[in-house]
C-alpha cells in the first residue's frame, strides 16, 4: 500500500471546515499546528497575528492511501474557492516509510 502526507495550511477561519472534510473522508490520524504564521507565495497576505497583520494560520499534516488524495484535493480546491481571500493551500509528498 502506498501512502502520501498531505498538509494543509490554512486560515484558522476555516478550521472546522478543514477538520469536517477530513472526518467525511474517514480521515482519523493527523497532527495539527496551530498559530502558523507566513505568507502565501503567489497573492497572500502576510499572517503574523500583529497589529497590522491580525490573522493567523494553522496547519495538519496527514498521512493517507494514495486513492484518497485526488479526492481531499479536490474538497481543499473547492473551500478555497468558497473564499479566496481566506485561503487554503495543500501540499502531498510521496510517503517512503512509516513505522
Amino acid at each position: 500500500m502506498t501512502m502520501k502526507a498531505v498538509f494543509i495550511v490554512y486560515n484558522q477561519a476555516n478550521t472546522e471546515r478543514v477538520e469536517y472534510m477530513l472526518d467525511r473522508l474517514g480521515i482519523k490520524g493527523f497532527t495539527y499546528w496551530e498559530d502558523v504564521q507566513g505568507q502565501g507565495s503567489v497573492d497572500g497576505e502576510p499572517r503574523r497575528g500583529t497589529h497590522t497583520w491580525p490573522e493567523m494560520n494553522s496547519a495538519i499534516i496527514t498521512v493517507v492511501e494514495d486513492e484518497i488524495v485526488p479526492e481531499l484535493l479536490g474538497r481543499i480546491k473547492r473551500l478555497d474557492n468558497r473564499n479566496k481571500e481566506v485561503g487554503v493551500r495543500a501540499f502531498v509528498w510521496n510517503v517512503e516509510a512509516t513505522v
